[in-house]
């Protein structure tokens, strides 16, 4: 079986489940979009992932925010109000009769080209939008067990070229960047900003503890993830040192504990980094108490959703 931050418990629900594209809902095994489209030919688009808690779209502003940050950064017209792309999430779910641990993932590409061509110019339609929500409940057994990290040689890039922060449909840096954590027989990936300092991972934002104190990236050269951003949050509420700043692998290596962050897991322990054990090489007690603390936001944005 795969292991990672992202497994889920098997749920023979999802073979059935129908698939937003561009306001029609489609059986899963049906949905097409054209080859034509600009997220497949060139990845010109973006995208958010969420989780639907008790009938809640958990920290939806914040991922709307983000999304139409990322569509402005790249110059492309959302197409619609935030009013209609959240009717278009709950039409999803609606229709597939979702209540509870669900992840739904949204992508908006530039639209369908006359030709491939990375050219704006020649886009001929308007924004693809397509939602894609499956019954997923993250696998307990996985992030009791914790996952393990290679440090890549791929680098994240400079804001320059293309802003590490931007939730792009181009994810060939954290592919290519897995892929050399896979082969060094890892879980997944660590990589490292254009100064050598501990940036974030392939698909989730890293933290480390040392001395009851809390480290993560600046945040200049990774995705600012919204769970990254709540569990900074759940620190400063209940006065944990909780620093954003520049460490190295000098740092991690001998580091108390590490865990990463993600919309899907949560908090998941990092128990090896290159093949050190990282502090007692198993749950630690200032992951597990930032663990329920985050699971308290998620609480309170359940009952503030349902008011």
């Amino acid at each position: 079986m795969i292991h990672g931050t992202h497994n889920a418990v098997h749920d023979a629900r999802n073979e059935t489940v129908k698939i937003y594209i561009n306001g029609e809902l489609f059986p899963r095994h049906e949905a097409k979009i054209s080859v034509f489209d600009s997220g497949y030919l060139v990845g010109d688009g973006v995208w958010e992932a969420l989780r639907l808690h008790e009938g809640v779209l958990v920290f939806l502003d914040e991922h709307l925010d983000r999304l139409w940050q990322g569509a402005a950064t790249i110059g492309m017209d959302v197409g619609m109000s935030r009013a209609e792309l959240t009717g278009a999430l709950w039409q999803t779910i609606n229709a597939n009769e979702m209540h509870d641990n669900v992840h739904v993932r949204f992508m908006l590409t530039r639209g369908i080209k006359k030709t491939p061509s990375q050219d704006p110019r020649l886009t001929i339609s308007g924004p693809n939008l397509v939602i894609i929500a499956e019954h997923k409940l993250a696998d307990r057994a996985s992030r009791e067990r914790g996952v393990t990290l290679f440090t890549s040689t791929i680098r994240r890039g400079s804001p320059d070229y293309l802003d590490p922060r931007l939730n792009c449909h181009s994810k060939l840096h954290e592919v290519m960047a897995l892929v050399q954590a896979l082969e060094a027989g890892a879980d997944e990936a660590l990589m490292l900003d254009i100064h050598g300092f501990v940036a974030t991972c392939n698909a989730t934002n890293f933290f480390m503890v040392k001395n009851g104190e809390v480290w993560t990236s600046t945040g200049q050269y990774c995705m600012n993830g919204i769970t990254r951003g709540k569990v900074i949050e759940a620190c400063q509420r209940h006065g944990i040192l909780c620093y954003q700043k520049n460490f190295s692998l000098f740092d991690v290596y001998g580091a108390d504990e590490a865990f990463v962050t993600g919309t899907f897991g949560g908090l998941t322990p990092v128990t090896k980094v290159d093949g050190r054990i990282i502090g007692s090489g198993s749950y630690g007690e200032m992951t597990r108490r930032l663990q329920g603390l985050y699971e308290e936001l998620v609480n309170e944005a359940v009952e503030a959703g349902k008011r």
